[in-house]
């Protein structure tokens, strides 16, 4: 298992979560439906605002749905942050991974542990680390047409 994603949506997460610190930040990797290929990355706001949990912001699910649906996109990657451990998922966040085929990316911005990006399939209270390849282009260029790297946090209101 391998997860293959662009070097400018690794480093929009990274970048998200050193912004974010203290708090743990959060978002989706979307792309278009189908496909598997993450080609837009989606903050959300930490509705938690904890340094040790995330939940995303109802609102901004919703909304991200419907503009996910609008576009002909799908989720391809949930991904938040660690602040005060390592980038492997916690007891919550297996509790809380909901589709196994979903990737589930974790950064840790405490710098008493190696940085980086990690990647798992979750299901079933099973965790399972994959390889993560950053590349600077897809191999299939219609991916690297829109791809969209900015802070586009969904609204709040609905």
């Amino acid at each position: 298992m391998m997860l293959i994603i662009h070097q400018r949506l690794a480093d929009a997460i990274v970048r998200q979560a050193l912004a974010d610190h203290p708090l743990e930040s959060c978002g989706v990797l979307a792309g278009p439906a189908g496909t598997g290929v993450p080609t837009r990355c989606i903050a959300m706001d930490n509705a938690a605002q904890s340094e040790c949990f995330f939940r995303f912001d109802s609102h901004q699910q919703l909304r991200l749905a419907r503009d996910m649906a609008r576009l002909g996109q799908e989720a391809v990657a949930i991904y938040h942050s660690h602040t005060g451990s390592h980038a492997y998922p916690s007891r919550s966040d297996i509790d809380y991974a909901t589709d196994p085929a979903l990737h589930y990316l974790i950064v840790s911005t405490d710098a008493g542990y190696p940085p980086g990006l990690r990647s798992f399939r979750i299901g079933n209270g099973h965790v399972v680390e994959e390889r993560i390849a950053a590349v600077s282009a897809y191999r299939d260029v219609r991916f690297n047409h829109g791809l969209d790297t900015g802070d586009t946090r969904p609204a709040t209101a609905a």
